[in-house]
Order: C-alpha cells, then structure tokens, then sequence
C-alpha cells in the first residue's frame, strides 16, 4: 500500500502538524515503506504456529519470598511530627 502526497497532508492536518511539502514527501516515503513491510509481514503463512508470549523460551528465575528486613516502625513514627493509633497525621491540603 503505498500512500498518496493527499493523504499525507490530511493526516498532517488532523495530527495537527505543520508540514512543508519536502517533510510531507519524507513522510509519505517512510510510512510507505512501513506499509509495504506491514504486507510483506501478512503475507507470511502462519497456519499451525502457536501465538508467544516472547521470542525465546525463557522463565523467571524466582527468589524465595522472605523478609530480609527489620521492623523499623516504632523508630519512623518516633521521629514523626503526629502520629495517633498507629498512623501519620499530615495536614489538610484539600477541602
């Protein structure tokens, strides 16, 4: 599919987009030449061929789930401005 210099202008005028007619000339060559790859890419046979999540078969190697830090709660609330059962009290910024 190759894309007309009219259809360029009226993408360009929809995107927004103040385009020169040698940017629209760039522009048009580059997205035909997207399009003829996007072709090229659906004219592959792919009957048979599972879909993938990835291009290689790999797994995540996983880490044991544990703690590996200390409880440090009474010392961040202790050097708190306000704190009431258990939770940091900040000001109102919002009414």
């Amino acid at each position: 599919m190759s894309l007309s210099t009219a259809d360029v202008r009226k993408v360009a005028r929809l995107a927004r987009l103040a385009m020169d007619d040698t940017e629209i000339e760039a522009a048009r060559s580059q997205l035909s030449g997207i399009f003829e790859l996007i072709e090229e890419m659906q004219a592959v046979n792919t009957q048979g061929i599972e879909p993938m999540s990835h291009a290689q078969e790999l797994s995540q190697r996983l880490r044991e789930d544990k703690v590996t830090e200390s409880d440090q709660r009474e010392l961040f609330q202790g050097i708190a401005p306000q704190i009431e059962s258990g939770l940091y009290l900040v000001p109102q910024v919002i009414e």
